[in-house]
């Protein structure tokens, strides 16, 4: 499948600083060790266990003179610097090569860092998981070193989702397990981020949140620490804390955020904003283990981010909240009233009797003509019933049809009953079949065979790169397809799933063409797509067009996969 072009850039978040990189973004101006060494300082009096070491105070570097338009290895053009800090650059670039967004850092080859930048970039490509901005290549050339990233123009920064107010309970959920799941793994592989700020977490236009500058962002700025582990799972914490209360958990002000009154210590986020989901709450507390997190905690603390995740996973899950429907506008009666358009008088109107006049004067031969015309209709009409059941009595008794009377029960349409599957066969209208073997285990009734998707790197949204994948149903006949039923090995968001009536085993046309069914978009271990009316049809295709991220196991890899068993559909006969 073909690599996502998408990307993200470093920015610099110069709205203030918290103990954990407070020595790693001062400006680069005179007296820049004096200023390290005061943020240090500062560190130590708010209690933060994540003591950077710094490499040494070097002097300013300017960062590499370039300009828009300049270009990188005949194939990189620079379009848009955003950073520029400490001598190196961070730029939105265009890969002329595939026509693509790209983000560069940049900075001159014989900066002091420029050993560290290049094994960090090279290491973090090494590791391959999509749940990290990728790094798509790291040089050394012509007096410079850069490192070429992904750049992800659909997804929002969480500094920019916490300036519009606090997440929903579901939301702070999904971020604190997908980023401690990711760190977890990463530090698995022996990488640590060391920078781990809400500029630094993205958000996608699917809920999936993704983590930019593995390794990249502290070697640019020369950050190591002794605890690595400790200093990622601490600030997973603050991240957590913020996205419940929209505060930073330390008295400093940091990334757009105000910090906590100074003298209180580190307070639950329970108690500093009301209605803040208790479970939440003690997660981010215990993996803020500092002196004030540890005394109001009964947990213990959590020092890596693989116990975080573990901690997150033993919790209740928290459900996405219930969509809200509006009030429909109750219901006004207007009474119209003559001279008064539905203003109520002050007193009741006052009935009055209404003289009827007298009918006018009708002549006695007016009278008989009346009367002679309704006896002729009466006596024509008299005769021709009497003929009509004459008829009907002559007529032999097996010739008579019975009159029925259509009942309320007769009027009500059959209900849906299960239809057999006689045949299915997978489509793939880009001739790459996932698993065109195991298309009978879908629906053999049993529930340990299944026929699974290829693992993507890229997801969890196929498009543009693949359509989808899917398979075909014969029903033996046709019949009025209103709903179905599929079963997936994987759960979690998101997979979504649509049926269309095709003309064939082998459609001629591309699900565009055909003929929708019903849709679903599910994060459950089952979905049961409902059609609003029911479609006649013989052929069913199942299509899937977005796949639930899952770990790997010991057959398949760690990506963007769905398996399906125990496919039903329910209808009626024609």
């Amino acid at each position: 499948m073909a690599e996502r072009s998408t990307a993200a850039v470093d920015v610099a978040d110069n709205s203030g600083d918290d103990p954990l990189t407070a020595k790693a973004d001062t400006a680069a101006t005179d007296g820049v060790a004096e200023e390290r060494k005061a943020a240090e300082k500062t560190a130590e009096v708010t209690g933060s266990k994540a003591v950077e070491r710094k490499s040494g105070d070097q002097p300013s570097i300017a960062a590499p003179e370039l300009h828009s338009g300049h270009k990188l290895a005949r194939r990189y053009r620079l379009e848009e610097c955003v950073t520029r800090l400490d001598g190196f650059s961070s730029w939105r670039a265009v890969d002329e090569k595939l026509r693509r967004a790209v983000g560069v850092h940049l900075l001159p080859a014989d900066h002091p860092r420029a050993r560290s930048v290049l094994a960090a970039a090279r290491s973090s490509a090494l590791l391959g998981d999509p749940r990290f901005v990728q790094v798509l290549d790291a040089v050394e050339e012509n007096d410079l070193v850069y490192v070429v990233h992904e750049w992800i123009p659909d997804s929002t920064e969480l500094t920019t989702l916490l300036a519009a107010g606090p997440l929903e309970p579901h939301d702070a959920y999904q971020l604190v397990s997908q980023v401690s799941q990711a760190m977890a793994a990463a530090h698995r592989e022996g990488l640590s981020h060391l920078r781990l700020t809400p500029s630094a977490v993205l958000r996608s236009s699917t809920g999936q949140y993704r983590i930019r500058g593995l390794a990249v962002n502290a070697a640019l700025r020369g950050i190591t620490v002794e605890r690595p582990q400790r200093t990622d799972t601490e600030a997973i914490g603050a991240l957590l804390y913020a996205a419940l209360t929209q505060r930073w958990p330390y008295e400093s002000d940091a990334h757009g955020l105000s910090g906590l009154p100074k003298g209180i210590g580190l307070l639950p986020p329970d108690q500093v904003r009301a209605g803040v989901h208790r479970g939440l709450s003690e997660i981010a507390m215990r993996a803020l283990a500092n002196d004030g997190a540890t005394a109001s905690r009964q947990e213990p603390p959590c020092t890596t981010p693989d116990e975080l995740a573990k901690a997150v996973a033993e919790m209740p899950r928290v459900k996405p909240p219930e969509p809200e429907f509006p009030t429909p506008p109750e219901y006004q009666r207007t009474t119209y009233q003559q001279g008064s358009y539905g203003r109520p008088q002050p007193h009741p109107a006052v009935t009055q009797a209404v003289v009827v006049p007298p009918p006018p004067f009708q002549s006695r031969t007016g009278k008989v003509l009346k009367w002679t015309v309704a006896a002729l209709l009466i006596a024509a009409l008299g005769l021709g019933s009497w003929q009509i059941a004459d008829r009907f009595l002559n007529q032999p008794s097996n010739d008579r049809s019975p009159v029925t009377t259509p009942t309320l029960d007769d009027e009500k349409p059959p209900a849906p009953k299960p239809l057999a599957i006689q045949s299915a066969r997978e489509y793939a209208p880009d001739g790459s079949p996932q698993n065109s073997a195991k298309v009978s285990s879908t629906y053999d009734g049993d529930g340990s065979t299944y026929w699974r998707t290829k693992t993507f790197v890229e997801g969890p949204v196929l498009a543009p790169y693949k359509k989808g994948v899917g398979i075909v149903y014969d029903l033996g006949s046709e019949q009025n397809v209103s709903s179905g039923s599929i079963a997936f090995r994987y759960g979690g968001p998101s997979t979504t799933v649509t049926l269309y009536a095709a003309d064939s085993l082998s459609p001629s046309g591309t699900p565009e063409t055909m003929k929708k069914i019903a849709r679903v978009e599910t994060s459950e271990s089952t979905a049961k797509p409902e059609a609003k009316t029911p479609v006649r049809t013989r052929y069913v295709l199942l299509w899937l067009t977005a796949l639930p991220y899952s770990g790997g196991d010991q057959y398949f890899g760690a990506g963007y996969k769905q398996a399906i068993t125990n496919v039903a559909f329910q209808g009626t006969s024609p």
